[in-house]
């Protein structure tokens, strides 16, 4: 074979690694979790209890940290005790298929989503509030804003009102005899996943700054794309630095997951905003003022 045609063969050789690497690069998440199915030793593996079945258990501190306390029965330690599924199970989407952890997510809460598209962000969000109002009988303080201004409450839902919602204009109607099932709960608040979202949750929440975060608050951007995400466990050094762990849904409507850190891989996924500009998660960046709390 001549010089010229072994130095074309190699050329085109060469023009295909180069394209399949194109190929890969562009079809392939920008960040691999290094911890999700895989038989790593080191130091993120030190930070995951794989035996554990709730946040508190399964995620462990950064060296140098502890967990900030939380009185019990607060929304701090309900979130923190949350179930995950057994680690390695995925997140599944409402009409049950599977959503690839790789560059997003560690674990998947286990949570029953329903089989309509409509747990979303916004929606997981009021769904872990409401759950937790819910288990400490404070069905009165259940209630969440429509996109439409309207306030849709628990416990007008309880003495068997429903809400009849025509276009922007929303109003109950008595329909029901009085129920306070678990069942009727859950059908109260697809209503709300219907009708609410990220721009409604926004409104009804309060600013706070990063120093006084709390375990709870929420990263949110309303709007049409908007996106949210809320702190669901966190932990402090003797200098009074944080690291936290972050939850979402996304859409079409799947199950809550517990996010990987896309900005620091030696401590994922646990967050640190030390010395950053922005908060950078796998499938949002949120500026720093963005962070509300519930208005307690």
């Amino acid at each position: 074979m001549s010089i010229r045609k072994l130095l074309s063969i190699y050329i085109l050789l060469i023009g295909l690694l180069i394209t399949g690497c194109e190929n890969v690069k562009l079809e392939a998440p920008a960040k691999l979790p290094f911890n999700m199915f895989d038989n790593q030793e080191g130091t993120v593996n030190s930070l995951i209890n794989k035996e554990g079945l709730t946040i508190k258990d399964r995620y462990l501190p950064v060296e140098g940290y502890i967990r900030v306390e939380y009185s019990e029965g607060s929304f701090a330690e309900f979130l923190r005790n949350q179930k995950l599924k057994p680690y390695g199970k995925k997140v599944l989407y409402y009409d049950s298929r599977e959503k690839s952890p790789y560059g997003i997510y560690d674990s998947a809460f286990d949570v029953y989503i329903g089989n309509r598209d409509l747990h979303q962000c916004a929606d997981a969000i009021m769904l872990l509030r409401a759950e937790y109002l819910y288990s400490q009988g404070l069905y009165d303080e259940i209630s969440f804003n429509f996109v439409s201004g309207f306030k849709a409450e628990y416990d007008m839902w309880m003495k068997g009102y429903r809400i009849d919602v025509q276009g922007n204009n929303a109003e109950y109607y008595l329909v029901a005899e009085p129920s306070n099932t678990y069942e009727d709960f859950r059908k109260y608040m697809d209503m709300v996943f219907a009708y609410s979202g990220t721009l409604s949750l926004e409104n009804e929440l309060i600013s706070v700054s990063i120093d006084n975060m709390n375990i709870g608050d929420v990263f949110i951007v309303g709007g049409s794309p908007g996106h949210a995400v809320i702190v669901v466990d966190m932990t402090v050094n003797s200098s009074g630095e944080k690291t936290f762990l972050l939850a979402q849904s996304y859409m079409p409507a799947q199950q809550t997951q517990l996010l990987i850190n896309p900005m620091d891989d030696d401590i994922s996924p646990w967050y640190s905003l030390n010395g950053k500009e922005k908060l950078i998660t796998p499938q949002w960046t949120f500026e720093l003022d963005t962070l509300k709390s519930w208005n307690e």
